[in-house]
């Protein structure tokens, strides 16, 4: 049975009330996919999904009181069972990357929610990134065009060895340091050793770099997704 077709918990986290609905509203279709809570502002956010653990929060970026980036960062490290959809009006690489950084596996352009919200709760929940295909061609674009720094490009020749490309999966798709370590059965230290060896020998600085090098060279594709 798939992930979409099981019980999922989803928290909505946007400061607009009217939002919330649409967003129940579009949410009650799936089988099986249930919201267990609902938050005006990035706080509240963090301390429901803190006590209700949902598999997916849904969170706007612009909140009062922490706003959407700074709330995702923190439910990621507090709750890292937690995937992160995020909701903006930003139609920006600079916006993805740094939503992507911020732990996030989705982003959803707001008045794309009705098209791709529901299909965006099924991938990231199944681990794998969504991008609103709007942005997803703007992202890919800019960094092909603009590629890396002269020295990371030479870097970036180096070949990840099967461990670290095991790495590059799960990092690139959202998973916390503690869960790699926990699926590979190696230590938490250890997969902190991998990743600070990977981001020197491919140029990358970023987890947003290290995910659009796995888009480049199909390491996403690839990924077998474990249940």
């Amino acid at each position: 049975m798939s992930r979409a077709a099981k019980k999922l918990c989803i928290l909505v986290a946007d400061d607009h009330e009217l939002i919330r609905r649409g967003i129940r509203g579009l949410l009650r279709a799936p089988r099986g996919w249930k919201v267990v809570g609902e938050a005006a502002n990035g706080r509240e956010a963090i301390e429901k999904a803190n006590k209700l653990k949902p598999d997916i929060a849904i969170v706007d970026l612009a909140m009062p009181d922490l706003d959407g980036l700074q709330a995702t960062r923190k439910i990621r490290e507090e709750s890292p069972a937690t995937q992160v959809v995020v909701l903006t009006m930003h139609e920006s690489d600079q916006m993805v990357r740094r939503v992507l950084d911020a732990g996030a596996l989705g982003y959803v352009l707001k008045s794309d929610l009705a098209t791709h919200l529901v299909n965006a709760v099924k991938d990231v929940s199944a681990g794998k990134l969504f991008l609103t295909p709007r942005v997803s061609d703007i992202v890919l674009k800019g960094f092909l065009k603009t590629g890396n720094p002269p020295e990371a490009a030479e870097q970036s020749q180096a070949r990840p060895t099967p461990r670290e490309v095991e790495i590059i999966q799960l990092v690139a798709t959202g998973k916390a340091n503690k869960e790699i370590a926990a699926q590979l059965g190696i230590t938490v230290r250890t997969v902190e050793t991998h990743r600070a060896k990977i981001m020197n020998k491919l140029g990358l600085h970023s987890v947003a770099e290290l995910t659009h090098y796995a888009i480049r060279n199909k390491i996403l594709s690839e990924r077998r997704i474990l249940e």
